[in-house]
């Protein structure tokens, strides 16, 4: 019986990592969704009273959608704001990220997306192979599949959305702006950041998992 800590506690399997073995070989890609921050006449609207269940989604302040684009060899990261997660504007993501890895010598092979709406239509498939860029998604309630993407998000949560409260969204996309600069340069692999990451290097060997999904 193999130890707890070695486990998935979803369906209780062994744990199987993943890794490419070069940089671009796979590019994982999910979009997180914020909530603006109120307006000062929205707030005003609902102070002093009680909300009733369901109220305010229509007239809220609507989400801030933060489409990431990671190198799973190096993690380097590339994440644009955007307005939402249609599939019109999915479509236009994928061509922006392949010209800010080119510096660092990462060439896109593969991209992996979530099964979400926008990343199942046929203007996302037909992007990707216009740019020569294979796309794959991953199996359906299987996040832990793109678990490198979800602990960037995860990170990003912890150390900048949820660190204090904002009083607006252009404060809060300032701080952003220089969270994302401290990433890239802080250590991380092999006690170095991801901008400076050795291009070579193996990290570790692909999982099932991961063969299933790009099968």
């Amino acid at each position: 019986m193999p130890l707890l800590a070695v486990l998935d506690r979803a369906p209780g399997e062994p744990v199987r990592r993943y890794g490419p073995t070069r940089p671009g070989e796979l590019v994982p890609v999910e979009v997180k969704k914020l909530g603006r921050t109120p307006t000062a006449a929205v707030t005003q609207s609902w102070a002093g009273r009680p909300a009733a269940p369901n109220e305010g989604r229509r007239d809220g302040a609507g989400y801030t959608c933060l489409p990431t684009a990671l190198d799973d060899h190096t993690r380097p990261a590339y994440t644009e704001d955007l307005p939402d997660e249609t599939a019109l504007t999915c479509t236009g993501f994928p061509q922006r990220p392949p010209r800010a890895f080119a510096p660092l010598g990462i060439t896109v092979e593969r991209v992996l997306a979530h099964n979400t709406w926008a990343h199942s239509k046929n203007t996302w498939r037909n992007t990707c192979r216009d740019l020569a860029i294979p796309p794959h998604w991953t199996r359906p309630w299987r996040p832990q599949t793109n678990g490198k993407i979800e602990r960037f998000h995860r990170t990003l949560l912890d150390e900048w959305a949820s660190q204090k409260p904002y009083t607006s969204v252009p404060e809060r996309m300032e701080a952003f702006t220089d969270r994302l600069h401290r990433y890239h340069y802080r250590p991380h692999l092999n006690r170095r950041p991801p901008n400076r990451q050795p291009r070579h290097q193996p990290l570790r060997t692909t999982s099932l998992v991961l063969q299933r999904c790009l099968a």
